[in-house]
């Protein structure tokens, strides 16, 4: 089954806090079910309730057994994270919120033991995905990686993590909905990361989750959670949170493994560099080019520093946040409409040719 995606015009809030950050060898190509406890030890009896329940309860503890020795607790100065065992070799993806500029971490295993020395492999904060890697991967347990595509609203999840310094916590949920687009807490008057196809859920995360492991009851990750939904007058919303679905992780993070780098974003770009305009009421009235990539896309179309960007696609752009929503739905290569006023005052609309989203470092 195939979601269009849903733009989703709420306040998030990265799970970060003073004290947090919010697959086997070959990750992505190996299934696990874990065994169920029997419903009914006669055929063809009747299914209790009681029995249903300890059934249900029977494959979470199993389903907790298998993943939780894969998620491990990522210490970067003050802050605390967590992070998912991609391999063998000791790569753990994690939240670039997580990471931030740090280059060296502490990683602690859920099995206990002292904390572990890592480095950064590399970061890409558009997406908010990272990868470090444990200089002493001995003993790590890789998790397994489901596909996210294949996800279906209502389906029990478990959201793994160190929420507040808390290891080994685990919450349980629902997959909410799916295909939302999501925008983390901006960073110095720059909009935040940009999630696409983000899997919403009712599982609880809070500070410290980010990076953990959403898991079905297949025992397979299937998210990263990495934002709660917040109200500014109200605070937090309990019950609304979202991961980044597992088939970007996979993708990103074999990517940064493979390459130190992120190579092909798969992400729309308009090749310029923008800033949201301000008009005489204060309010903000799209976003002004400040720069354009020589022959990039927008300079192909004509636009030029200093026009404004009020429309892409048919959907109004009236700051940089809204502007990465829309660039988030589309892909490279897309032809679409961008209305364009100019300092003149006139209004032109012109057809652009998207580019590609460059990777992180």
């Amino acid at each position: 089954m195939e979601f269009s995606p849903v733009i989703t015009r709420i306040a998030v809030l990265a799970c970060l806090a003073a004290a947090a950050g919010c697959a086997n060898s070959s990750p992505g190509t190996a299934t696990a079910t874990p065994s169920a406890t029997p419903s009914s030890t006669v055929p063809g009896a009747p299914v209790t309730p009681a029995q249903q329940a300890l059934s249900l309860e029977s494959l979470y503890e199993d389903v907790i057994h298998q993943v939780l020795p894969s998620i491990v607790q990522i210490t970067t100065g003050n802050a605390l994270g967590s992070g998912i065992v991609f391999d063998n070799q000791g790569h753990v993806v994690t939240n670039a919120h997580v990471v931030g500029d740090s280059r060296d971490f502490e990683v602690t295993v859920p099995t206990g033991g002292a904390a572990r020395k890592a480095t950064l492999v590399g970061s890409f904060p558009a997406g908010d995905l990272a990868v470090i890697k444990v200089t002493d991967p001995r003993g790590l347990t890789p998790a397994v990686f489901g596909d996210s595509t294949k996800l279906r609203v209502g389906q029990i999840v478990l959201a793994m993590g160190n929420p507040l310094g808390f290891s080994g916590t685990v919450t349980s949920g629902i997959v909410s909905a799916l295909g939302r687009t999501v925008i983390g807490p901006r960073e110095g008057g720059m909009p935040g990361a940009t999630i696409a196809n983000a899997v919403q859920t009712s599982a609880p995360i809070n500070p410290g989750n980010s990076g953990g492991a959403l898991v079905d009851l297949h025992g397979q990750v299937i998210g990263i959670p990495t934002l709660g939904a917040n109200n500014p007058e109200q605070g937090p919303a309990d019950g609304i949170g979202f991961a980044i679905p597992s088939a970007t992780a996979t993708d990103i993070t074999r990517q940064i493994v493979q390459n130190g780098r992120v190579l092909n974003t798969r992400r729309a770009a308009l090749g310029v560099q923008v800033g949201t305009a301000i008009g005489r009421d204060g309010e903000p009235m799209g976003v002004q080019v400040g720069a354009v990539t020589r022959n990039g896309p927008s300079e192909k179309a004509g636009i030029r520093t200093g026009d404004v960007i009020t429309s892409v696609n048919g959907k109004a752009t009236e700051d940089t946040a809204t502007l990465s929503e829309v660039l988030a739905t589309l892909k490279p290569g897309q032809k679409v409409p961008v209305v364009v006023r100019h300092s003149d005052g006139t209004q032109t609309t012109v057809q652009v040719t998207l580019g590609e989203l460059p990777g992180g470092s």
